[in-house]
């Protein structure tokens, strides 16, 4: 099998095999304790530019179902593995992951000691890596250098597209899409809600001017500070109509509300994330994948209210914003491949909707 090897900005450097396609990624190396919901965090745009270690030992053994896709494409730069599943076992599976990396065109690389990669990346925090075939070192001060660029304007759709419900339509939704995924449409359309969806870089007036009943805010990669026209827009449009955000989108409300963001030691990444409803007690076990996060202590003096904390570290997971008709969600309710406790969420939205301003 052909070699590959993983570049650390430490200086450590892993020897594995390689699988899906041959050549170089550079990105921001992170973790993900999901032990299933392959296909859906392969596709999933808040991954850009990132190479992502699976703690799970054996990756693939369900193959590739492409109607599981969350985007068009794969989004995360490498994958990172213990071991590649060759023959997977599923009645469902198109193709193994391998075949689907090549397709991609993102590399690969098993047999590396994915437990240790993980606990360093605890311990010490979310490092930038190079995952290579080729022979010879990276270069390190570009290695040292990298960040995540871009990241919104490149995984947002181009041009705005209407997705009509099967039955009857209830709601008009704007859906902002810094980098959707795709079950958060199909959440909405399940209840009955048309969805436009638009650009990242839509103007607020152009939302307002279409009617619709409410405005969803998406999920995303990087970080959230980067995007000023973005919480601009979100300024103009509290209060106006009600509004409901999910991770990018939830940092971008609560910047837009004028509370800041701080980026994580090493992120939220799986679908066993604990959280509690500070307003019920009720914890619920959440899918997540984010390394920013609100600062919960810069809420005080906005319109927001924290309404989910983290039980781990208790970083903030949602905030309501009464005096708006808003609320926001660090979480995914949505998450296939993972829990559901919180589906209701879309729920809320809708009431929202019904009830009006």
């Amino acid at each position: 099998m052909k070699k590959a090897y993983l570049y650390l900005e430490n200086g450590q450097v892993l020897e594995g095999r390689s699988f899906g396609a041959a050549g170089t990624a550079m990105g921001e190396l992170v973790f993900t304790t999901g032990m299933t919901g392959c296909v859906e965090s392969l596709t999933d745009p808040s991954y850009y530019g990132q190479l992502v270690v699976y703690t799970f030992p054996q990756f693939g053994n369900y193959g590739i179902c492409r109607a599981d896709q969350e985007s068009p494409h794969c989004q995360m730069g490498g994958v990172v593995v213990r071991e590649a599943c060759e023959n997977p076992s599923n009645f469902r599976c198109e193709e193994t992951v391998d075949t689907f990396l090549k397709e991609e065109n993102v590399v690969g690389i098993a047999g590396v000691d994915t437990r240790m990669l993980t606990q360093m990346i605890r311990d010490g925090g979310v490092l930038n890596a190079v995952i290579t075939t080729e022979e010879g070192e990276p270069d390190w001060d570009a290695l040292k250098a990298y960040r995540v660029k871009e990241s919104v304007e490149n995984t947002s759709r181009k041009d705005i597209l209407v997705r009509h419900p099967e039955g009857e339509k209830k709601f008009s939704v704007a859906l902002l899409d810094y980098g959707a995924k795709g079950s958060i449409c199909n959440s909405l359309l399940a209840r009955g809600c048309e969805v436009t969806i638009y650009p990242y870089n839509t103007p607020a007036e152009d939302i307002l001017a279409a009617g619709h009943d409410g405005v969803m805010l998406s999920n995303g990669p990087g970080d959230p500070a980067d995007n000023p026209f973005c919480i601009q827009q979100i300024q103009k449009l509290f209060g106006k109509l009600p509004m409901f955000g999910i991770c990018l989108g939830h940092q971008i409300m609560a910047l837009a509300a004028g509370a800041k963001t701080k980026k994580l030691k090493f992120g939220h990444r799986g679908a066993n994330q604990p959280a509690m409803d500070l307003e019920t007690g009720t914890v619920v076990i959440t899918s997540q994948n984010h390394g920013y996060a609100v600062d919960e202590t810069t809420l005080a003096g906005t319109e927001g209210k924290l309404r989910f904390v983290n039980v781990n570290d208790g970083t903030c997971e949602g905030v309501d914003y009464p005096a708006y008709h808003a609320f926001s969600l660090q979480f995914h309710p949505e998450a296939h491949g993972g829990p559901l406790d919180t589906l209701t969420a879309f729920d809320r939205f809708t009431d929202m909707m019904k009830e009006g301003l």
